[in-house]
Protein backbone atom coordinates (compact mmCIF):
# COMPACT_ATOMS: atom_id res chain seq x y z
CA UNK A 1 0.00 0.00 0.00
CA UNK A 2 1.52 3.32 -1.03
CA UNK A 3 1.52 6.00 1.63
CA UNK A 4 2.32 9.34 0.00
CA UNK A 5 1.59 11.43 -3.07
CA UNK A 6 5.32 11.31 -3.85
CA UNK A 7 5.18 7.54 -4.27
CA UNK A 8 1.82 7.34 -6.01
CA UNK A 9 3.00 8.60 -9.39
CA UNK A 10 5.87 6.18 -9.90
CA UNK A 11 3.72 3.32 -8.57
CA UNK A 12 1.59 3.79 -11.67
CA UNK A 13 4.67 2.91 -13.73
CA UNK A 14 5.11 -0.22 -11.64
CA UNK A 15 1.49 -1.26 -12.21
CA UNK A 16 1.74 -0.68 -15.97
CA UNK A 17 5.28 -0.09 -17.30
CA UNK A 18 3.91 0.14 -20.84
CA UNK A 19 2.57 3.58 -20.02
CA UNK A 20 6.14 4.85 -20.44
CA UNK A 21 6.41 3.91 -24.11
CA UNK A 22 2.83 4.93 -24.90
CA UNK A 23 3.18 8.35 -23.35
CA UNK A 24 6.49 9.27 -24.94
CA UNK A 25 5.46 7.93 -28.32
CA UNK A 26 2.72 10.56 -28.30
CA UNK A 27 5.43 13.16 -27.59
CA UNK A 28 7.58 12.05 -30.52
CA UNK A 29 10.11 9.99 -28.53
CA UNK A 30 9.99 6.36 -29.65
CA UNK A 31 10.87 3.46 -27.36
CA UNK A 32 10.17 -0.17 -28.29
CA UNK A 33 7.29 -1.82 -26.45
CA UNK A 34 8.42 -3.93 -23.48
CA UNK A 35 8.08 -7.70 -23.60
CA UNK A 36 9.26 -8.16 -20.00
CA UNK A 37 9.80 -5.79 -17.09
CA UNK A 38 11.64 -6.48 -13.83
CA UNK A 39 11.57 -4.36 -10.69
CA UNK A 40 15.17 -3.81 -9.52
CA UNK A 41 16.52 -2.68 -6.13
CA UNK A 42 16.45 1.10 -5.80
CA UNK A 43 19.37 1.28 -3.35
CA UNK A 44 22.43 2.78 -5.03
CA UNK A 45 24.42 3.10 -1.80
CA UNK A 46 28.12 2.23 -1.97
CA UNK A 47 30.35 0.99 0.85
CA UNK A 48 30.91 4.55 2.00
CA UNK A 49 28.22 5.86 4.36
CA UNK A 50 26.40 7.83 1.67
CA UNK A 51 22.89 6.66 0.91
CA UNK A 52 21.41 7.24 -2.54
CA UNK A 53 18.02 5.88 -3.52
CA UNK A 54 15.88 6.12 -6.59
CA UNK A 55 12.11 6.11 -6.40
CA UNK A 56 11.65 3.28 -8.91
CA UNK A 57 14.07 1.24 -11.02
CA UNK A 58 12.84 -1.08 -13.76
CA UNK A 59 14.68 -3.28 -16.22
CA UNK A 60 12.85 -3.23 -19.54
CA UNK A 61 13.52 -6.02 -22.04
CA UNK A 62 12.41 -5.57 -25.63
CA UNK A 63 11.86 -7.85 -28.60
CA UNK A 64 14.91 -6.35 -30.29
CA UNK A 65 17.09 -7.63 -27.46
CA UNK A 66 19.24 -5.83 -24.92
CA UNK A 67 16.71 -3.54 -23.33
CA UNK A 68 17.39 -0.64 -20.99
CA UNK A 69 16.94 0.55 -17.42
CA UNK A 70 14.15 2.95 -16.50
CA UNK A 71 14.95 5.04 -13.42
CA UNK A 72 11.97 7.05 -12.16
CA UNK A 73 12.29 10.08 -9.90
CA UNK A 74 9.39 12.16 -8.53
CA UNK A 75 10.53 15.78 -8.17
CA UNK A 76 8.45 18.29 -6.24
CA UNK A 77 10.67 21.37 -6.57
CA UNK A 78 13.81 22.70 -8.21
CA UNK A 79 16.92 21.30 -6.52
CA UNK A 80 20.33 22.06 -8.03
CA UNK A 81 21.89 19.23 -6.00
CA UNK A 82 19.92 16.80 -8.15
CA UNK A 83 22.04 17.65 -11.18
CA UNK A 84 25.07 15.83 -9.78
CA UNK A 85 22.94 13.13 -8.09
CA UNK A 86 21.27 12.24 -11.37
CA UNK A 87 24.64 12.06 -13.13
CA UNK A 88 25.82 9.69 -10.40
CA UNK A 89 22.72 7.52 -10.73
CA UNK A 90 23.13 7.12 -14.47
CA UNK A 91 26.86 6.33 -14.34
CA UNK A 92 26.39 3.90 -11.45
CA UNK A 93 23.53 2.06 -13.15
CA UNK A 94 25.48 1.73 -16.39
CA UNK A 95 28.46 0.28 -14.55
CA UNK A 96 26.38 -2.05 -12.34
CA UNK A 97 23.95 -3.51 -14.88
CA UNK A 98 25.74 -2.97 -18.21
CA UNK A 99 22.58 -1.49 -19.72
CA UNK A 100 21.81 2.01 -20.93
CA UNK A 101 19.80 3.88 -18.28
CA UNK A 102 16.96 6.29 -19.00
CA UNK A 103 16.12 8.83 -16.29
CA UNK A 104 12.45 9.77 -16.10
CA UNK A 105 11.55 12.70 -13.84
CA UNK A 106 7.90 13.16 -12.86
CA UNK A 107 6.69 16.62 -11.78
CA UNK A 108 3.36 18.06 -10.70
CA UNK A 109 4.07 21.69 -11.55
CA UNK A 110 5.23 23.17 -14.82
CA UNK A 111 8.12 25.29 -13.48
CA UNK A 112 9.80 22.28 -11.90
CA UNK A 113 9.19 20.19 -15.01
CA UNK A 114 10.80 22.77 -17.32
CA UNK A 115 13.85 23.00 -15.05
CA UNK A 116 14.18 19.21 -14.79
CA UNK A 117 14.44 18.86 -18.57
CA UNK A 118 17.98 20.23 -18.44
CA UNK A 119 20.25 19.42 -20.11
CA UNK A 120 22.74 19.46 -17.23
CA UNK A 121 26.40 19.66 -18.20
CA UNK A 122 28.88 18.15 -15.77
CA UNK A 123 32.35 19.62 -16.17
CA UNK A 124 33.89 22.90 -17.33
CA UNK A 125 31.76 24.84 -19.85
CA UNK A 126 34.39 24.56 -22.59
CA UNK A 127 34.40 20.75 -22.38
CA UNK A 128 31.68 19.10 -20.26
CA UNK A 129 32.46 15.46 -19.58
CA UNK A 130 28.87 14.40 -18.94
CA UNK A 131 25.52 15.54 -20.28
CA UNK A 132 22.43 14.60 -18.28
CA UNK A 133 19.19 14.75 -20.25
CA UNK A 134 16.20 13.51 -18.25
CA UNK A 135 12.91 12.71 -19.86
CA UNK A 136 10.26 14.69 -18.00
CA UNK A 137 6.54 14.19 -17.49
CA UNK A 138 4.44 16.94 -16.00
CA UNK A 139 1.38 19.10 -16.61
CA UNK A 140 3.13 20.71 -19.58
CA UNK A 141 3.20 17.53 -21.67
CA UNK A 142 0.99 14.83 -20.11
CA UNK A 143 -2.25 14.64 -22.10
CA UNK A 144 -5.38 16.07 -20.48
CA UNK A 145 -7.88 13.19 -20.54
CA UNK A 146 -11.45 14.44 -20.13
CA UNK A 147 -13.14 11.94 -22.44
CA UNK A 148 -14.35 8.84 -20.57
CA UNK A 149 -13.96 6.60 -23.64
CA UNK A 150 -10.33 7.70 -24.03
CA UNK A 151 -9.72 7.14 -20.32
CA UNK A 152 -11.22 3.64 -20.55
CA UNK A 153 -8.76 2.70 -23.29
CA UNK A 154 -5.80 3.55 -21.06
CA UNK A 155 -6.71 3.74 -17.38
CA UNK A 156 -3.10 4.15 -16.11
CA UNK A 157 -2.53 7.13 -18.41
CA UNK A 158 -5.88 8.61 -17.31
CA UNK A 159 -4.85 8.25 -13.66
CA UNK A 160 -1.51 9.85 -14.41
CA UNK A 161 -3.29 12.69 -16.20
CA UNK A 162 -5.47 13.24 -13.13
CA UNK A 163 -2.45 13.37 -10.82
CA UNK A 164 -0.25 15.69 -12.88
CA UNK A 165 -3.13 18.07 -13.64
CA UNK A 166 -4.63 17.88 -10.17
CA UNK A 167 -4.01 21.58 -9.49
CA UNK A 168 -5.55 22.79 -12.76
CA UNK A 169 -9.09 24.23 -13.18
CA UNK A 170 -10.06 21.31 -15.43
CA UNK A 171 -9.16 18.72 -12.78
CA UNK A 172 -12.84 17.84 -12.02
CA UNK A 173 -13.49 17.00 -15.67
CA UNK A 174 -10.41 14.75 -15.75
CA UNK A 175 -11.49 13.04 -12.54
CA UNK A 176 -15.02 12.44 -13.83
CA UNK A 177 -13.61 10.79 -16.96
CA UNK A 178 -11.35 8.56 -14.87
CA UNK A 179 -14.17 7.63 -12.49
CA UNK A 180 -16.32 6.58 -15.43
CA UNK A 181 -13.45 4.59 -16.94
CA UNK A 182 -12.89 2.66 -13.70
CA UNK A 183 -16.38 1.19 -14.03
CA UNK A 184 -15.19 -0.67 -17.14
CA UNK A 185 -12.35 -2.57 -15.43
CA UNK A 186 -12.32 -5.31 -12.82
CA UNK A 187 -12.83 -4.38 -9.19
CA UNK A 188 -9.21 -5.02 -8.13
CA UNK A 189 -7.77 -2.81 -10.87
CA UNK A 190 -10.31 -0.09 -10.11
CA UNK A 191 -9.40 -0.15 -6.43
CA UNK A 192 -5.67 0.08 -7.15
CA UNK A 193 -5.96 3.09 -9.44
CA UNK A 194 -8.59 4.75 -7.28
CA UNK A 195 -6.21 4.65 -4.30
CA UNK A 196 -3.18 5.70 -6.35
CA UNK A 197 -5.10 8.68 -7.74
CA UNK A 198 -6.25 9.84 -4.32
CA UNK A 199 -2.74 9.56 -2.90
CA UNK A 200 -1.23 11.31 -5.90
CA UNK A 201 -3.61 14.25 -5.54
CA UNK A 202 -2.37 14.82 -1.97
CA UNK A 203 -4.04 17.72 -0.18
CA UNK A 204 -5.30 19.49 -3.29
CA UNK A 205 -8.99 20.48 -3.60
CA UNK A 206 -9.20 17.90 -6.38
CA UNK A 207 -8.60 15.17 -3.79
CA UNK A 208 -11.94 15.91 -2.14
CA UNK A 209 -13.66 15.90 -5.54
CA UNK A 210 -12.16 12.46 -6.13
CA UNK A 211 -13.25 11.14 -2.74
CA UNK A 212 -16.82 12.31 -3.43
CA UNK A 213 -16.81 10.59 -6.82
CA UNK A 214 -15.48 7.36 -5.38
CA UNK A 215 -18.10 7.34 -2.64
CA UNK A 216 -20.65 6.89 -5.41
CA UNK A 217 -18.85 5.24 -8.31
CA UNK A 218 -16.82 2.58 -6.52
CA UNK A 219 -18.98 2.01 -3.47
CA UNK A 220 -20.17 -1.34 -2.25
CA UNK A 221 -23.24 -1.44 -4.44
CA UNK A 222 -21.04 -2.03 -7.51
CA UNK A 223 -19.02 -4.86 -6.02
CA UNK A 224 -19.51 -8.47 -7.00
CA UNK A 225 -20.58 -9.26 -3.45
CA UNK A 226 -23.40 -6.73 -3.47
CA UNK A 227 -24.63 -7.84 -6.87
CA UNK A 228 -24.71 -11.43 -5.69
CA UNK A 229 -26.63 -10.45 -2.55
CA UNK A 230 -29.25 -8.63 -4.59
CA UNK A 231 -29.70 -11.49 -7.03
CA UNK A 232 -30.11 -13.96 -4.18
CA UNK A 233 -32.64 -11.71 -2.46
CA UNK A 234 -30.77 -11.57 0.83
CA UNK A 235 -32.40 -8.61 2.53
CA UNK A 236 -29.82 -8.32 5.28
CA UNK A 237 -27.00 -7.85 2.80
CA UNK A 238 -28.99 -5.31 0.81
CA UNK A 239 -29.75 -3.30 3.93
CA UNK A 240 -26.06 -3.20 4.90
CA UNK A 241 -25.18 -2.06 1.36
CA UNK A 242 -27.65 0.84 1.65
CA UNK A 243 -26.19 1.87 5.00
CA UNK A 244 -22.64 1.62 3.68
CA UNK A 245 -23.37 3.90 0.71
CA UNK A 246 -25.06 6.50 2.90
CA UNK A 247 -22.18 6.40 5.37
CA UNK A 248 -19.50 6.76 2.67
CA UNK A 249 -21.38 9.70 1.19
CA UNK A 250 -21.32 11.40 4.59
CA UNK A 251 -25.09 11.54 5.09
CA UNK A 252 -26.47 11.70 8.62
CA UNK A 253 -27.91 8.37 9.76
CA UNK A 254 -30.43 8.60 12.59
CA UNK A 255 -31.19 5.61 14.79
CA UNK A 256 -34.68 5.57 13.37
CA UNK A 257 -33.42 5.42 9.78
CA UNK A 258 -30.93 2.67 10.58
CA UNK A 259 -33.63 0.63 12.28
CA UNK A 260 -36.06 1.10 9.38
CA UNK A 261 -33.48 -0.02 6.82
CA UNK A 262 -32.23 -3.02 8.79
CA UNK A 263 -35.70 -4.33 9.62
CA UNK A 264 -37.01 -4.11 6.08
CA UNK A 265 -37.43 -7.57 4.53
CA UNK A 266 -38.82 -6.63 1.11
CA UNK A 267 -36.11 -7.08 -1.56
CA UNK A 268 -37.80 -4.68 -4.01
CA UNK A 269 -37.99 -1.90 -1.43
CA UNK A 270 -34.37 -2.44 -0.42
CA UNK A 271 -33.26 -2.42 -4.05
CA UNK A 272 -35.17 0.84 -4.56
CA UNK A 273 -33.45 2.34 -1.51
CA UNK A 274 -30.10 1.08 -2.80
CA UNK A 275 -30.54 2.99 -6.05
CA UNK A 276 -31.92 6.05 -4.23
CA UNK A 277 -28.89 6.11 -1.86
CA UNK A 278 -26.60 6.94 -4.79
CA UNK A 279 -28.10 10.40 -5.38
CA UNK A 280 -29.93 11.23 -2.14
CA UNK A 281 -28.87 14.50 -0.52
CA UNK A 282 -30.31 13.49 2.88
CA UNK A 283 -31.26 10.18 4.46
CA UNK A 284 -34.91 11.29 4.41
CA UNK A 285 -34.77 11.46 0.59
CA UNK A 286 -34.39 7.71 0.66
CA UNK A 287 -37.94 7.22 1.90
CA UNK A 288 -39.65 10.06 0.00
CA UNK A 289 -42.20 8.92 -2.56
CA UNK A 290 -41.90 10.55 -5.97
Amino acid sequence: MVNSSHEAMHRIFQEDPGIFTRTFRSLGVSFPDPVAVSLLPTDLTELKPLERRLDTLLRVDTAEGGGYLLAVEAQGRRDVAKESSWAYYLAHLRAKYGLGPVLLVVCQDEATALWAQGPFRIGPPQWPSLLVRPLVLGPHNVPVVTDASVAARDVPLAAFSAITHGRKPNAPAILHALATALKSVDEETATIFSELTELGLGNTPAAQVWRDLMAVDLSFFRSETSQRLRSEGRAEGQAEAVLLILDRRGLLLTDEAVHRIRTCTDPDTLHHWLERAITATTTEDLFTQH
